[in-house]
């Protein structure tokens, strides 16, 4: 009997502190074949050379003692492919490196590992992962098999649970709130063990933190959309879905250690200015795209958020939210953060 087919894309940037943990855990998958399709979006803490030290078994990883589950390293060496060499099925992964040379955008690089899997023909389902996160050994198999509507599905949302308290569930998947564009957390800060699974119904859309596509989806609608660099990608792919329903796999958990690499917020701590400002510049773009009748509503949560962070003190913070809602040109702080190649491709252009 052969297994199912799982395509899976993590996108690497500046990873090198979090990536080894999330390929352990995926090559402890079990009961499906997958193609990982590894894409690191031009990365200068070397993390590549981590990535193939590890695969050759020249890296040592040891598994962490907070790691919520049990995980065992892998045999050394991985075979490590470029995206020249066919894939196979069988049980252990198949990992492909592919190298961008420049930071495109979440999207950006999404896209790139979508393009090389949807050459596969055996792959049906494409799982988009963050790489600051840990999957349980049956979580690829769950969203392999998951029952999806006779029609079939667009998008596919399981259990997001953050990796330090793993009780406690990061996302389920997201509401909308169409009169601000403001995106919430199914689930967010509840028990994961006394929590029940929402409907789809209820998805508005899926987190790209952990995103199944259906090969259906992706081939009517085409790839996600990179003018927002990052945030909001998910929102606009699920908003693009037609009448291709949302899913969900309650079976399917992810353990997230939650703005690694952008600074995204957490419960402890606000966003860094970088993360505001391309999450209020991508709000406001996905405004005007898509619900241009309700831009001062967008306008008006803006002006709310950045005052209530400057009576706490943070006016860089606050001046960021103003800029960025502005879709105006960056603040130094912000621009610095990305190499001048991927500066130019992430302000050059207006959605």
């Amino acid at each position: 009997m052969s297994l199912p087919t799982l395509g899976v894309v993590v996108v690497t940037f500046n990873a090198a502190d979090v990536i080894l943990e999330a390929l352990e855990s995926l090559m402890a998958a079990a009961d499906v074949a997958l193609e990982v399709a590894i894409v690191d979006n031009g990365s200068t803490d070397g993390t590549v050379a981590l990535i193939r030290d590890w695969a050759a078994g020249a890296t040592a990883f040891d598994v962490p003692q907070e790691c919520p589950f049990d995980l065992t390293p892998c045999a050394k060496p991985v075979m490590l492919n470029g995206p020249e060499v066919a894939f196979e099925a069988k049980a252990t992964p198949h990992l492909t490196l592919i190298e961008t040379g420049v930071n495109g955008g979440f999207a950006g690089g999404v896209n790139v590992g979508l393009a090389h899997l949807a050459t596969r023909p055996a792959i049906d389902r494409f799982w988009v992962l963050n790489p600051d996160s840990s999957v349980p050994p049956q979580t690829p198999a769950a969203f392999a098999n998951a029952r999806v509507p006779e029609g079939g599905f667009s998008l596919m949302s399981g259990r997001v649970v953050y990796y330090d308290t793993p009780d406690m569930i990061q996302i389920d998947g997201g509401t909308l709130k169409a009169k601000t564009g403001v995106t919430g957390n199914i689930g967010l800060g509840q028990s994961f063990a006394n929590t029940s699974a929402p409907n789809a119904a209820q998805l508005d859309f899926v987190t790209g933190a952990s995103m199944v596509a259906s090969r259906q989806f992706y081939e009517a609608e085409g790839p996600m959309e990179e003018s927002y660099f990052l945030y909001y990608e998910e929102v606009d792919w699920a908003l693009r879905r037609g009448d291709l329903p949302l899913a969900y796999c309650a079976d399917a958990v992810v353990f997230h250690k939650a703005g690694t690499a952008i600074g995204s917020p957490t419960l402890g701590r606000p966003a860094s200015p970088f993360s505001l400002y391309f999450k209020y510049r991508a709000r406001m773009r996905f405004m005007r795209k898509f619900y241009p009748q309700n831009r001062l509503g967008g306008w008006a949560y803006s002006i709310a958020k950045a005052g209530q962070l400057a009576l706490k003190g943070y006016f860089r913070e606050a001046w960021t939210i103003l800029v960025a809602s502005a879709d105006a040109k960056p603040p130094k702080y912000v621009r610095d953060v990305l190499s001048p190649e991927a500066a130019t491709q992430a302000f050059a252009a207006k959605s």
